[in-house]
């Protein structure tokens, strides 16, 4: 696949986006599968770990999810979304290790006018290190949301 500058396809700049690459997106399937490599200089980075903490797996989910939706929006500007929560939030490690690189993939599983509904599985190779399924809101109208919140 392609390099895609990042801060095109997804609402945030450098250094909040914490995925490297996309791998693949297919829409026919509804999968998308990114990479996230760790290293010191990564927001949220920990010495006193030495890595990530395994909760920011989450958001290495919903940032893999909204490189779907650009490629869904046919490549257009992202989209703003809301991650409105997840269930079953697993991990199998205790955090995302210095010098490694882990393989974010996502399959739509539900989707409404704006909600929808993803199983994320996070790997170190081939093993599994996280799942969970991410619920996400993208209002056909962020611009006033966004506008109402700020009030």
């Amino acid at each position: 696949m392609e390099k895609y500058d990042l801060e095109k396809v997804l609402p945030h700049n450098h250094p909040i986006i914490l995925i490297d690459e996309i791998l693949d997106c297919n829409l026919e399937n509804h999968t998308v599968k990114t990479i996230v490599r760790i290293y010191e200089d990564k927001m949220f980075f920990d010495k006193t770990i030495n890595g990530l903490p395994a909760i920011t797996g989450i958001e290495f989910m919903a940032q893999t999810i909204g490189c779907y939706s650009y490629f869904q929006n046919n490549k257009k500007p992202p989209k703003i979304g809301f991650l409105l929560g997840s269930r079953l939030y697993e991990t199998y490690i205790d955090r995302f290790e210095n010098g490694k690189e882990y393989r974010v993939e996502a399959k739509e599983v539900f989707s409404s006018e704006e909600l929808v509904s993803f199983e994320c599985l996070i790997y170190n190779e081939e093993e599994v290190c996280a799942e969970a399924v991410i619920n996400a809101y993208m209002p056909s109208n962020a611009i006033n949301l966004i506008g109402m919140l700020n009030v």
